[in-house]
């Protein structure tokens, strides 16, 4: 009982730090976006950053507060608030790049789906918490990857260099996935947090060179 004890301490203290430093980093990068988007001028590219920018930081503020409390029901709350999360952060990165990359009819549509994935996973997680997992993980995946569809005109519309980082950030976020669900590995939760961390800075860099520059 004791080690398992320890086990769950350290595992804890390593999730709450890790995305303890995402929420920092996150709350400044959400500045820095807020401020480049206002002086574009353009409504769509402010829209795209505040909605990019506040599910980012709902995220990192979220998993952190979750994983830095120990009462079973606070928890058990706080960890529903940390999945649906993940529906809003993914549909709130797609914003940006439909919004203004692809804009028109192909950014609209594209947009509502991943909008109305987003709902359906947070309507899973708000009803049916704990059932389900496989379902919800192949949403996570799914909306993650909708982008595919609309590669071509994305390729021509963005630079090569904000598509890789663009992709790159989805394959950092698939790889983690391995981690998420290898659930015997010790602190294989932080080292998941560890790639959601490298998918975002991929993500962010992206929105903020390649989209509002």
């Amino acid at each position: 009982m004791i080690a398992h004890t320890e086990i769950f301490s350290a595992e804890d203290i390593a999730n709450s730090v890790s995305h303890g430093v995402g929420l920092g980093a996150a709350l400044v990068g959400f500045v820095v976006l807020a401020v480049t988007a206002w002086a574009t001028g353009a409504g769509l590219q402010i829209v795209g950053a505040l909605v990019y920018g506040l599910t980012l930081v709902a995220l990192f503020a979220a998993s952190t507060v979750y994983h830095s409390v120990t009462h079973p029901r606070v928890r058990r709350a706080l960890q529903v608030v940390d999945h649906c999360a993940v529906f809003f952060l993914i549909a709130g990165t797609y914003t940006p790049f439909a919004l203004v990359t692809l804009a028109g009819p192909l950014g609209w549509s594209l947009l509502a789906g991943v909008w109305a994935m987003a709902l359906l996973g947070v309507t899973i997680k708000l009803f049916w918490f704990g059932r389900f997992e496989g379902v919800s993980l192949a949403l996570y995946l799914l909306m993650g990857w909708t982008i595919v569809f609309a590669i071509k005109p994305l390729w021509l519309a963005m630079e090569p260099a904000g598509v890789a980082l663009l992709f790159g950030g989805g394959l950092l976020y698939t790889a983690g996935v391995a981690f998420f669900v290898w659930e015997r590995l010790f602190l294989n939760h932080a080292i998941w947090h560890l790639f959601v961390l490298g998918g975002s800075v991929c993500h962010y860099l992206a929105i903020l060179f390649y989209v509002l520059g």
